[in-house]
């Protein structure tokens, strides 16, 4: 591995120890209370630059709204606010990042599935949050740490409902990096 590799695979490492932590011990934590003393750390696939993709973003200057099925059957609206264009396992692949209307934020919300979900990861798909440090433009590109991808706070409590990915959002391959299941 080269330094910027090693530098980015030991900040992995420890990202992944601090929300052990909180997971572990903060009152905030999804795991249920009555579970922490047993639970000793999250489940994770092993870190792959591979992963770590550049995606071009074309921003959707009046976003769709869409509702995102939710874990509790329920619906959230959130609004379609770009599509992020990259290449996977040798495959041009799309996923659509969203924002909730209210959300004044930068961040970008990228909920997905992949052959991982329901056997290697949570059933109900993973998620990256993108936080870019200015507001984007067409033809930008941002970079998709999948080793990232996390499972929602309902996959380990039922008292939380959680966005389910939309269709346009499974990717047809494996993602075997980021937060695993078992």
């Amino acid at each position: 591995m080269d330094d910027d590799t090693e530098d980015w695979a030991a900040q992995l490492e420890a990202n992944r120890d601090e929300k052990d932590r909180f997971f572990a011990e903060h009152r905030q934590s999804p795991i249920p209370p009555e579970e922490r003393d047993d639970f000793d750390g999250l489940s994770y696939f092993d870190p792959d630059p591979d992963y770590r993709v550049e995606a071009t973003v074309t921003i959707h200057e009046t976003p769709e709204s869409v509702d995102l099925e939710t874990s509790d059957d329920r619906t959230v609206r959130y609004l379609h606010v770009a599509t992020l264009s990259f290449d996977l396992d040798g495959e041009s692949r799309e996923l659509h990042a969203f924002r909730q209307a209210a959300d004044e934020s930068r961040t970008l919300f990228v909920p997905f599935r992949d052959k991982t979900t329901g056997q290697q990861s949570y059933d109900g798909g993973r998620y990256m949050e993108l936080e870019p440090d200015r507001d984007l433009s067409d033809g930008d590109e941002i970079t998709l740490d999948f080793n990232l991808a996390y499972s929602p706070f309902c996959a380990y409590s039922d008292t939380f409902s959680c966005p389910l990915p939309p269709e346009s959002n499974w990717l047809e391959t494996s993602v075997t990096t980021g937060e695993r299941t078992d």
